[in-house]
């Protein structure tokens, strides 16, 4: 028996992102039995979505939708691997700065046409950035709210190992 993967995709522009995908992939690395790989979106490519047996897609929310990168890596990846990966799960991580609801709606309508397993209901995390000079700024996720990532992301690794998902 092979050992099942869990790609975890991410854009992030102010760090806040990165920062989840991180702490996501921190807690999917507790359960040994999966291999997980964080990559950027620039870098996922459809054979990475292919080859994963679950999934995080983390973005921060711009112009209250999915960052552009985010919705360019689901633009090319959409229909190479349309009907190929019905079934298995995935969870999203939204960094907003005050919302977040449509990217989190907008991950949900792609990952329904594929097919996929909602695992968790979205995260979202408020940075409450309102001015231009707020947005633009570096991003610090609390400890709490990494927490939560973490513990996402180890429910996932862990379903994913058990056979749950």
């Amino acid at each position: 028996m092979s050992r099942k993967t869990l790609l975890i995709v991410y854009h992030s522009m102010t760090g806040g992102t990165h920062q989840m995908a991180e702490a996501a992939r921190d807690g999917a690395l507790q359960e040994s039995e999966i291999q997980v790989r964080l990559l950027h979106a620039n870098d996922a490519q459809p054979d990475d979505v292919l080859q994963a047996d679950g999934y995080v897609f983390a973005t921060p929310e711009n112009l209250a939708a999915i960052s552009g990168q985010m919705k360019d890596f689901f633009d090319r990846c959409y229909y190479p691997v349309l009907d190929r990966i019905n079934g298995r799960p995935y969870l999203s991580l939204i960094c907003a700065g005050s919302d977040g609801s449509n990217a989190a709606r907008q991950i949900a309508r792609i990952a329904t046409g594929w097919r996929l397993k909602e695992v968790a209901e979205p995260l979202i995390i408020c940075t409450h950035a309102q001015t231009p000079e707020a947005i633009q700024a570096e991003k610090k996720i609390s400890d709490a709210d990494l927490q939560t990532c973490r513990s996402l992301g180890e429910s996932l690794a862990s379903g994913l190992a058990l056979g749950v998902f």
